[in-house]
């Protein structure tokens, strides 16, 4: 660690709190979105100041580079009306004092045992692959709770898939599987029809008229 490391660390930080702070008081969605962009790079240098670059290009690339923009492209696409969303603010409001509250209070004691603990953890050595050995501790120690946070987001997915899923009449859809039962005789029909010709005449006869 050299000198200018606690500066970019308290400047890091500070940006990363400023950034937070007007995610949640901006009053148009699209600069709320862009200040979270601000703090999940600060939140990447922060993590490159603590020697996890694999986790901090990740943020970058992830959610940076492809959550945000799609959050960024539905929130301009979308005609939000900023009435609707205010109009239940401040009746919701004691709710989610409580609730950040409490998430605040479990953060704290997470984080409570780091700042009295006395037992300072071991350099790591420049030679080891920080890519390499997050992999070990999670595939190894934390391999069922990796699972189930696998599990849950992709139960997520499908119920966001499956809430947003509304079937309309004006719709036209294909069915795979009624293509792959279909034969040549359901493509083509072949008719067979007698002539009649009792209602037209030769272009002679009709000259002849």
């Amino acid at each position: 660690m050299t000198a200018i490391t606690p500066v970019f660390f308290y400047a890091f930080a500070a940006i990363l709190v400023f950034a937070a702070i007007r995610v949640i008081t901006a009053r148009n969605p699209v600069h709320a979105a862009m200040f979270l962009v601000l703090s999940f790079f600060s939140a990447s240098g922060l993590w490159m100041l603590l020697d996890a670059e694999f986790l901090a290009i990740s943020l970058v690339l992830v959610y940076v580079g492809a959550v945000m923009v799609l959050f960024l492209f539905v929130v301009m696409m979308l005609d939000i009306n900023l009435d609707v969303l205010r109009a239940g603010f401040w009746k919701n409001l004691p709710t989610a004092i409580v609730v950040g509250s409490l998430i605040a209070f479990e953060m704290s004691v997470v984080l409570m045992k780091g700042f009295f603990t006395t037992d300072l953890p071991q350099a790591i050595p420049k030679s080891v692959n920080n890519t390499e050995e997050l992999g070990k501790v999670v595939y190894t120690e934390f391999l069922y709770p990796f699972e189930i946070a696998a599990v849950i987001l992709l139960v997520a997915m499908v119920a966001a898939i499956a809430l947003t899923l509304r079937k309309r009449k004006d719709t036209k859809s294909q069915r795979p599987g009624d293509q792959v039962r279909v034969k040549s005789t359901d493509r083509v029909r072949l008719v067979s029809m007698d002539a009649d010709l009792s209602s037209r005449q030769t272009p002679a006869a009709e000259s002849k008229k």
